[in-house]
């Protein structure tokens, strides 16, 4: 029996691992899309929700009893996923990228950090160092910070991604009945919704063309539909902590991603912040492994 648990703790850390990973190509396509960020999204999460929507329906259909059992948490996660989204958009267009982001990946640290509350794990010290090591290691990656003439809006905005990527993470801890499929294929469903109305609001809906749908089909179908079906099939067997932690593979791929296909330049400090988040995170799993 421990075997057999420990193997599927090893399947979910592959998943929730190889999901990320796919996260990390985002820029690789999206570099090559003329369409606005917030179009983009509602592309990707129309296609992707439609995928896993018929894969589930083929497959038998979802399981009514467990939607109805975990219906709250189903629906928050899909709002929040899509609430994220519109927050991080506007913390772009307010901010620069590179401060927008790092405000935003204090989601992960905020579930770490509140995860004896939340999850009830203990937070021991040398989880404590971890989220230090990430964070200097985020602050490094994340290149030159400008901070001259802050917007406040923008700064509001960003704080609310980062909320909303922790209560993304949250709101998904408290789903154990309904598939990892299942899960993915509401909650994109969801924020889709929540997107439309905002794309509505702002930037009207998008005109495809020739050259964009190649790479909106790959965006939609692999990295939505398939990597959320792996994000959330992964994130529910693994504990917060772990989740936060690991999730900082996503930037440090995509800026190694960039830097090979690219050809994008790495500067000495980002190749140091990358080596210290993917050490930070090891170093607050392995001796998790070993006891």
């Amino acid at each position: 029996m421990h075997g057999k648990s420990n193997s599927k703790r090893f399947l979910a850390y592959g998943m929730y691992i190889l999901s990320l990973l796919i996260f990390g190509t985002n820029g690789i396509f999206v570099s090559h899309i003329s369409l606005a960020s917030n179009q983009i999204v509602l592309m990707r999460t129309l296609i992707g929700g439609i995928l896993l929507t018929c894969l589930v329906l083929f497959l038998g259909g979802f399981d009514i009893d467990h939607l109805r059992r975990e219906r709250i948490p189903l629906l928050l996660g899909g709002a929040a996923l899509g609430l994220n989204w519109v927050a991080l958009f506007e913390a772009y267009r307010l901010l620069n990228v590179n401060l927008a982001t790092l405000i935003y990946y204090v989601g992960p640290i905020i579930v770490l950090l509140f995860s004896p509350i939340l999850f009830r794990e203990k937070l021991t010290g040398r989880k404590l160092v971890s989220v230090i090591i990430v964070g200097i290691g985020l602050i490094c990656i994340s290149g030159s910070v400008v901070v001259i003439g802050m917007n406040s809006l923008g700064l509001l905005c960003a704080a609310f991604s980062a909320l909303f990527y922790a209560a993304l993470i949250v709101f998904n801890k408290q789903i154990s009945y309904t598939s990892g499929m299942q899960t993915a294929a509401i909650e994109l469903d969801v924020a889709f919704f929540v997107v439309l109305v905002y794309t509505l609001c702002t930037s009207g809906l998008p005109h495809l063309t020739g050259n964009d749908l190649p790479y909106i089909v790959v965006i939609g179908f692999i990295n939505t539909g398939l990597a959320y079906l792996l994000y959330f099939s992964g994130l529910q067997k693994l504990s917060g902590q772990s989740v936060a932690l690991i999730s900082y593979i996503d930037p440090v791929s995509a800026l190694l991603f960039s830097a090979i296909l690219l050809h994008e330049v790495m500067a000495p400090v980002q190749v140091a912040g990358a080596a210290l988040i993917i050490g930070g995170a090891m170093f607050g799993e392995i001796k998790k492994q070993r006891n």
